[in-house]
């Protein structure tokens, strides 16, 4: 297939995932939706295919409201918290210090400043999981309070455009929470000391997930596996994170059938990379347990495909001959450069358990990831799309693999 008709592929896969679909968050009947569109196209180019279920929660919310005798504060109900309709006692701490003294038992707690710099990690995630951070969760639930509202300022680093943030954002932390910004902090915080009222209408819902797994041949030794996540954040229909990286996968399963590499190929579409507990790594992590030394190269894709700037390819530990067949390519094809090394996806537990990978994005996501307001926000939408940049990273990534 030509550079067009790759670009108008991806664009029929890409308005199926993220209109007619949309966001694809892990537990909902959208998720469902798409795992099953793209195990039916790999098994339409000819895959063999497997649906891995996971045990996961879905979460819906119909708001929060926090109020002070009559007054109102804008709050948002935190992604897989519990709900809660209570009152108490509103108290203010904003460093660790504090935390460690503070009477919290039955009182409503304002976190903000310093405490609320960075998002918590959720307190079992796999990948990382600072030991502030969890002994920050463990103060809290010591020290019992009702519920959390976390004032939060702007933070691109770690939760890209989401302005305020969720300070937590964790289906296993009990503790009810909300989230506002900054600002509505600032004026919370005169009624320090008095009764508040507040009311999240949350609510867990037990579901289910899957990873879909495809493959070329029955070898599993010395594969290439070739990865995307297909959830989405909420609210986002999650266009360059990662429509298009699901896209790419599905245009090289056809393109890859017809012109079959050397070696063994895996492709895996994961669930739960924008999740709190991100199943879908982990159950693949178990499934191949003591065997990734089977592994010869991931090649993850995830934030491909923004209509500003060029494609990146970054690699990361590779050997040097994959980095010389991956040079000559870079050379030839002027649309993609080399990218800077980052680690905020799932070639991350590749590298760690010692597979070299390539990790395939945008170069202006890359270069601006501390400054961006789109991943994770509605902006993410087929509008910022570059179809183009989708189409050639597909073939940037097919002849590198042939070449091996």
């Amino acid at each position: 297939m030509n550079k067009k008709e790759l670009t108008e592929k991806a664009k029929l896969h890409l308005w199926v995932l993220c209109f007619e679909i949309g966001e694809r968050r892990v537990g909902s009947e959208a998720n469902r939706k798409a795992t099953a569109y793209v195990k039916k196209v790999l098994e339409e180019s000819g895959w063999k295919t497997e649906a891995t279920e996971l045990s996961v929660i879905d979460w819906k919310t119909d708001g929060a409201i926090l109020t002070y005798n009559g007054q109102l504060f804008e709050v948002f109900s935190s992604p897989y918290s519990l709900g809660c309709s209570l009152q108490g006692e509103l108290i203010a701490i904003h460093t660790v210090d504090q935390l460690k003294q503070a009477d919290m038992k039955d009182k409503i707690v304002l976190l903000y400043g310093e405490i609320t710099s960075q998002q918590i990690a959720p307190k079992n995630f796999p990948f990382w999981n600072p030991e502030e951070h969890q002994y920050i969760i463990s103060l809290l639930e010591r020290g019992n309070p009702k519920a959390l509202v976390c004032a939060t300022e702007r933070n691109s680093a770690i939760v890209g455009g989401v302005y305020p943030f969720p300070l937590f954002e964790d289906g296993d932390f009990d503790i009810p929470s909300v989230y506002m910004k900054d600002t509505e902090g600032e004026k919370l915080l005169a009624c320090t000391g008095q009764i508040v009222e507040l009311e999240s209408k949350a609510v867990r819902i037990s579901e289910t997930a899957f990873n879909v797994i495809a493959r070329n041949n029955v070898e599993t030794a010395k594969r290439i596996v070739i990865t995307a996540h297909i959830d989405t954040k909420i609210g986002t229909p999650g266009a360059i994170d990662n429509g298009t990286g699901v896209s790419i996968v599905l245009l090289l399963a056809e393109m890859l059938k017809k012109q079959p590499p050397k070696y063994p190929i895996e492709l895996v579409f994961f669930n739960g990379e924008d999740y709190y507990g991100v199943p879908g790594q982990v159950k693949y992590l178990k499934q191949n347990a003591g065997k990734f030394g089977d592994i010869l190269l991931n090649i993850n894709i995830d934030g491909v495909g923004y209509r500003e700037g060029l494609s990146c390819f970054s690699a990361l530990d590779i050997p040097g001959n994959m980095r010389g067949i991956l040079q000559e390519i870079l050379l030839n094809t002027p649309e993609i450069v080399e990218g800077l090394p980052w680690y905020q996806g799932d070639h991350s537990m590749f590298l760690q358990n010692g597979c070299p990978a390539i990790a395939v994005s945008s170069q202006w996501l890359i270069e601006n990831i501390e400054c961006q307001d789109i991943t994770h926000t509605s902006k993410d939408n087929l509008s910022i799309v570059g179809y183009e940049r989708v189409a050639e990273c597909a073939i940037g990534i097919a002849e590198f693999v042939n070449r091996l």
